[in-house]
Parts: structure tokens; sequence; C-alpha cells
């Protein structure tokens, strides 16, 4: 799919057109707008408004082609204030089991000798999705950052296929008669998300998929298989069901980040190469973007780029947002180069590869780095696409 005001535009036009100084979503935080994200009195709305006005001056100020409202006023990336409520029970314990997180650099889900516990248990839904209250329009925050900006904007969504992490063969088939049947229906309120998106003018929305990155991990694939599930099969489905949420859209630029991971204080959940899932899932991703993360040897190489689709850019997150250790330019443009050998340099963008604060324990990174980071990416992007 593509932006309905580029399809009569020259070839040259439309790939002048193409946003190659990308970012993925969340920017730092406050304490008191992590706990502002928390509640709804008029003061945290207040405060709120103001966070979301200096995440746009900060990204329109450094010059990235396209913006987000730093998704501040959500809980973690995938929430807005009770998001989780539409699609599960809160009881603890009762769904899948916690990633294989590692690499936090304090405290959190992997630090080296922090004592800490474990990261809890997901979640199980265990009523349809169709008949639970609906919460307040998860647009409303599309529309204040279109309101306010004046750099092209985009609009971050959990895919539907994420929510498969919410899914419990022993809880929630008393409200469906599989994980399938219940995605679908996720898919299908997503859907009207995207409606309303659509007629607010929103004109760039992007998924962001982590379980995706999972299946990359050898660990994590050895244990779905010991614990009775397909990965191969469920890579097959839900990368048809997130491609089929923008089913007979027009005009918007379809984009989806398969994240890898991005914990408290820097941690990840996934080691390999994307070349474990790529034949199975990039030529099956009807997206104009995928925006993947290639800023550690975790990653592997760019081989797997040769199957993503001929017209689909692929957006480099080559600057860590997990270390406030600033790139080398010169490292930068050679990872690049080595990716232009495998998928077209027109086809190609830069980001950094997550965002800054997916959940509200942000990574090890102060916002003079943050900017630092977004300003580099700004500027290589300009030097190599401009």
């Amino acid at each position: 799919m593509t932006n309905k005001s580029d399809d009569a535009a020259p070839q040259s036009t439309r790939l002048s057109l193409v946003p190659r100084a990308d970012t993925v979503g969340s920017l730092l935080r406050d304490d008191a707008v992590v706990r502002a994200a928390r509640r709804s009195s008029p003061a945290d709305s207040a405060l709120l408004n103001d966070a979301v006005r200096d995440a746009i001056r900060l990204q329109e100020e450094v010059g990235l082609d396209v913006i987000t409202d730093g998704e501040v006023r959500r809980v973690s990336w995938a929430q807005t204030p009770r998001f989780v409520d539409a699609f599960t029970t809160i009881a603890a314990g009762a769904g899948l089991g916690p990633l294989n997180w590692r690499g936090a650099t304090q405290g959190r889900y992997g630090a080296p000798d922090s004592g800490s516990s474990p990261p809890p248990r997901y979640p199980a839904v265990i009523r349809r999705v169709s008949t639970a209250p609906r919460l307040g329009d998860m647009t409303a925050e599309y529309s204040f950052l279109a309101r306010y900006a004046r750099a092209r904007t985009k609009f971050t969504l959990p895919a539907p296929s994420y929510h498969r992490r919410y899914w419990s063969a022993t809880h929630s088939v008393a409200a469906y008669s599989s994980c399938e049947e219940y995605l679908t229906e996720v898919r299908d309120y997503l859907r009207s998300v995207v409606d309303r998106l659509v007629a607010l003018g929103c004109d760039q929305i992007q998924l962001d998929a982590p379980n995706y990155g999972s299946l990359c991990d050898p660990d994590t694939r050895a244990a779905m298989i010991a614990g009775g599930r397909d990965p191969d099969g469920e890579l097959s489905f839900d990368a048809a069901l997130d491609s089929s949420l923008f089913d007979g859209v027009t005009g918007v630029t379809t984009a989806l980040h398969v994240c890898r991971g991005n914990g408290p204080a820097g941690a990840w959940h996934s080691a390999g190469g994307y070349g474990a899932i790529s034949a199975a899932l990039f030529p099956n991703l009807t997206m104009d973007r995928l925006l993947l993360e290639y800023d550690s040897d975790r990653a592997g190489g760019f081989e797997p780029l040769r199957d993503v689709r001929e017209s689909t850019v692929v957006v480099l997150g080559l600057l860590t947002t997990k270390s406030p250790r600033l790139e080398y330019e010169g490292d930068v443009l050679a990872r690049i180069s080595e990716a232009a050998q495998h998928k077209s340099l027109t086809e190609l963008a830069l980001s950094t590869q997550c965002g800054f604060a997916s959940i509200p324990v942000a990574n090890p990174i102060t916002p003079a780095e943050q900017r630092a980071k977004l300003d580099l990416v700004v500027r290589l992007a300009h030097q190599v696409w401009r």
C-alpha cells in the first residue's frame, strides 16, 4: 500500500518522499509523566499534553522525517490506560510464562547479580474481546499529535499477532474455541481503530511485533516446541493475520517493527539472526515498511533482507537505545553499505533499533544522549539518501 498522494508521481519523486530518518516510537519520560499516564485527573491530562508537545518539538527540531507522540500517554508501548483490560484479565500467573530476558544493566530482568525476581507471567484472556467494556478511544492520542505536529506523523499499535501472548490453553478456552479465533477477534477490534485513524487523516500506521523477534531465538523456539506449540505454524498464521489488518485500506503507509526485546534497563529477550524466520515471514508481510533491529551481533547478518518483498522498504535499526554510547558515523555508514548488498539502497532507511522507553523503566540513556542518537539518525540518513 502506498500513500495516495504518491501514486501518480514519477518513481524518482516517490523515492524522494520515502521517510529515510525514522523513529520507532517511545521517548524518555520523567517519573511525573509515568505516574500521570496511569491516572486520569485534569492535572494529569495537562501534564501529558505538555509532554507530548515536548516530544513533538524534540523530533521536529532534530529533523526526523516521520514522528510519533513519544508514546508518553501509554503505561507501556502496547497499553493506553486500561488497554489490556479489553483483551485480558489481570489474574496473576494465568497466561504464558515470562520471556527469556537478559542483558539488563541494573536491577531488573537479567541484570548481573541483581538478585531481583524474574518477570511475572502474562495475564490470560478469559472473555471475548467483542464483549469487553470499550475503552477510551485509542485514536485520541493521534488526534492530539496531528493537531500540534508540522512533520509527518505516524501512529503505533501492537500487532494483532502480539496478543497470542495472552492465550492460555487452560484458562482461555472458556471464551474461545481456539487461539486463532481469539486473535481474529483482536484483529477485528484493531481494524476498527485503523478505520478511525484513517478517518482522522493518519497516513502512516506501524504495528509492533516482538513475538516475531522471539521466534529468532533458538532457546525460545525449543521451549515452545517442548510445550506442545508449533512455531512455524504460528508464524504462518500470524503473518497472514497481521497483513489482513489493512485489507482494503488505501492512502496509508503501513509498517511493522520486529522487536527483539526492549525491557527494563536495556534488557532484551531474543538472540539469533532473522534467517530463522525470514523465508516464512518477510515475503508474507504485505507492509510498505519493515523496521528491523540491527544494533548488535545478536541479530546476525543482512542476508535475510533478500527475503523481503521487493516493494517493501527496510528501516535499519542500527543505533541502539540500550546504551548511551553514540555510534561512530563511519561504522553506521559501513553497515548501510553492507545491507545494500542484499537490498537496494533505494529501499532502505535508518532509525534507532527500538524506542527509548517502551515501559515505565526507561533504558539507561539521558535526554541529551537520546537527542544525540536522533540527531545522528537524521544526519546520516540525509547524507546517504539526499
